[in-house]
């Protein structure tokens, strides 16, 4: 037994490693080629959260996993949340980047978040601070996934058929995206394998760690496989969402956290309509 545990964590660090320098993502249009892989088997619930684990610090991380690499930050519900920060008046009304929106709210990281139409309206749901924008999305891939935040502060991923509008009037923070990337611990069947782009996604233990940030060039098929073998915080990832990338896709980390500041924007990259900010409780 001992000499199986040692392979497979050897398997484990091949697969997704923590890389010791800065992560220089590939060209938008450059496509990185994966070998096909076995997803792995399905986390069992109530496996990611322990209630006396140690309260774990706001962190950059960087890695590679599966041709991709992925920048971002990690950090523990119980010390930090996210909070959505829309522009009502349209995209760049008020923030014309993420390091600006994360900022005016004394954030340590800032992405960019939901989908939004050519007129600049949200694609979906949004709610911020309790104050609800845009509609309810119940056909679109780009909105079956919802991140939320209830009453209470406990945030979560859920499916759109789970969450239903009634639940999301409830939230107090709330954002549509999508497509789901992993559920339960599995590669969700049928993303899209044919068009690269850079990602800006978000993952959840399915307890208290979650992860923010930009994963490099791929297609939404290749980095759904590599989150369900990989592990870019350092734990399993239980659920992850897609938010809107390519020319939307933009990271700020703060200086406030070592190895900061950090800013990821291409800049040919559009204004957007709202961000997702990582604040201290």
């Amino acid at each position: 037994m001992r000499h199986l545990a040692i392979l497979t964590w050897l398997a484990l660090l091949a697969g997704c490693s923590p890389v010791r320098g800065p992560v220089t993502p590939p060209p938008a249009h450059g496509m990185n080629h994966l070998r096909p892989r076995t997803a792995s088997a399905a986390v069992s619930p109530g496996a990611a959260f322990t209630p006396s684990r140690p309260l774990e610090p706001a962190r950059i991380t960087r890695a590679q996993g599966a041709g991709i690499a992925f920048e971002g930050v990690a950090f523990d519900a119980r010390s930090h949340r996210l909070v959505v920060a829309d522009q009502a008046g349209g995209p760049g009304s008020r923030f014309a980047d993420a390091a600006a929106a994360g900022r005016s709210r004394g954030g340590v990281a800032a992405v960019n978040a939901g989908f939004f139409t050519p007129a600049g309206d949200p694609l979906g749901r949004v709610v911020a601070a309790g104050n609800s924008s845009g509609t309810w999305n119940s056909a679109s891939s780009l909105g079956c996934g919802v991140w939320h935040e209830d009453a209470v502060g406990r945030s979560s991923i859920s499916r759109r058929e789970q969450l239903g509008s009634a639940g999301a009037s409830a939230m107090r923070e709330l954002l549509q995206a999508g497509p789901m990337l992993v559920e339960n611990g599995r590669t969700v069947a049928g993303l899209d394998a044919l068009k690269p782009s850079v990602r800006t996604v978000i993952l959840w233990d399915g307890g208290s760690r979650w992860w923010l940030g930009q994963a490099s060039a791929c297609t939404l098929a290749e980095l759904g496989l590599a989150l369900s073998t990989c592990q870019p915080a350092g734990w399993p990832v239980r659920h992850a969402l897609n938010l809107d990338g390519g020319r939307s896709a933009d990271l700020w980390i703060s200086p406030a956290l070592a190895g900061g500041p950090i800013a990821l924007r291409a800049p040919w990259n559009r204004p957007v309509r709202n961000f997702l900010i990582l604040v201290p409780r």
